[in-house]
Formats: structure tokens, C-alpha cells, sequence
């Protein structure tokens, strides 16, 4: 079975009903609803339009339109649309963060365990070098050295 077309469709309300539906469905699609919590639901336009359900239903070519229109948006209201694209941005950025985090967490961790090292080694040379007793530098043994033997 086929949907029925817009052209085919025959309103059984009143023009002022009309005009109220679409003045409601505009407030509601552009975010700025005065009677709602401008979800763009059904029940948001009869009574953001201040008709009832029944009379809404009987406008068939309104209701196509709103069919057609908030298909693209999910049921969502722009700024719930902003807004779920801000999470979107957020999502990524944190994701991001994360990621960066663990690499310097790792950088971290390889620094702590090399700086470990160095310190361990330190310590073993200190105390190697506190069992030898006193250090003579090379320099100070050659000439010593040159003045007991003479001039070559």
C-alpha cells in the first residue's frame, strides 16, 4: 500500500485551525515554543497550536508537513540539536585526553624506573668507592712521580 501524497490529502479543519498549527509547528521548529518544552512531538503541536489531538488529526496536510520536517531532525529541538553536538565534540576531546594521559603516564613510568636505576647504581658506587679508602686522581700520582725520577 502506498502513503498518500500531500496533493491527495484534504484537511477537514477549519483555515484558522490550519494557520494555528503551522504558526505552532514553526515556534516548535525554530526552537522558540510558548506553550511546550519544545520537543518536537505531536502532542507539542496541538497544544502549542491550543487545539485538541482529535483536531489535529484531521489535518492531514499539517500533519504530513510535520512528518516530513521533523524526520531530519529526530525529534530533536535545536537546542537539544546543539547541545547533543557539543556532547559529540566533548566525547572526542576527552577521548583525545585520554589517550594523551596514557602516553605520559608511560613516559612517566619509564623515567621513574630509569631514575630508580641511576639511583641504585649510585648508591652501589658510593659504597664501592667507601671500601677503597682514599682516592689518589691520576694527575696528582704523575707528578709525584716525574719529581723522584728526574728529567727525562
Amino acid at each position: 500500500m502506498t502513503q498518500p501524497t500531500t496533493e491527495t490529502l484534504t484537511d477537514q479543519v477549519s483555515t484558522e485551525t490550519v494557520k494555528a498549527l503551522r504558526a505552532a509547528m514553526e515556534r516548535l521548529l525554530t526552537g522558540r515554543p510558548t506553550c511546550t518544552d519544545g520537543r518536537l512531538v505531536k502532542e507539542n503541536l496541538y497544544r502549542e497550536a491550543g487545539v485538541s489531538r482529535a483536531t489535529m488529526n484531521r489535518a492531514h496536510r499539517i500533519l504530513a508537513e510535520w512528518d516530513r520536517r521533523t524526520a531530519a531532525t529526530d525529534a530533536r529541538t535545536p537546542g537539544e540539536a546543539r547541545r547533543d553536538d557539543e556532547l559529540q565534540e566533548l566525547r572526542v576531546e576527552v577521548r583525545t585526553l585520554k589517550r594523551e594521559r596514557t602516553q605520559l603516564q608511560g613516559r612517566l613510568d619509564a623515567s621513574a624506573t630509569v631514575i630508580a636505576a641511576l639511583h641504585h647504581d649510585n648508591a652501589a658506587l658510593r659504597e664501592e668507592l667507601n671500601g677503597r679508602g682514599a682516592v689518589v686522581t691520576l694527575n696528582d700520582h704523575r707528578a709525584a712521580r716525574t719529581d723522584t725520577i728526574g728529567p727525562c
